[in-house]
């Protein structure tokens, strides 16, 4: 059994985010996470963005494995394993009323975005 690590919550919202934030290749605009060290990410999806509608509609909470395909098994796959960026990996899996994003990354996370407000208050 692998021990889950928590990375964030993932919160969906109709608000406008900043333009900034959107990112064209996932058509997806995702706020806040580097914002402070709570680790909130919100997130507003493009018309045409293709992720099932539970993810872009269901708050998630995010943790990181170590074998992600390990992890995956026997559970109720919603998305399966694909690469959002070098380095990292993500599933989403739903258990219960609960949405999941389960991620591994390949290298330290701050070797690919530094974040050293991360749960430091």
């Amino acid at each position: 059994m692998q021990q889950l690590r928590f990375h964030h919550v993932g919160i969906p919202t109709s608000e406008k985010l900043p333009e900034k934030d959107h990112n064209a290749k996932l058509k997806i605009t995702a706020t806040g996470y580097f914002d402070g060290p709570y680790a909130i990410e919100w997130m507003n999806f493009d018309e045409d963005n293709p992720l099932p509608e539970i993810i872009k509609t269901v708050p998630h909470v995010a943790y990181v494995v170590d074998d992600l395909n390990a992890a995956l098994e026997g559970k109720n796959v919603i998305l399966p394993v694909t690469s959002p960026t070098d380095g990292v990996q993500v599933a989403f899996i739903q258990d219960g009323r609960n949405l999941v994003e389960l991620m591994q990354f390949d290298k330290p996370e701050e070797e690919l975005w530094s974040h050293p407000d991360k749960f430091r208050i």
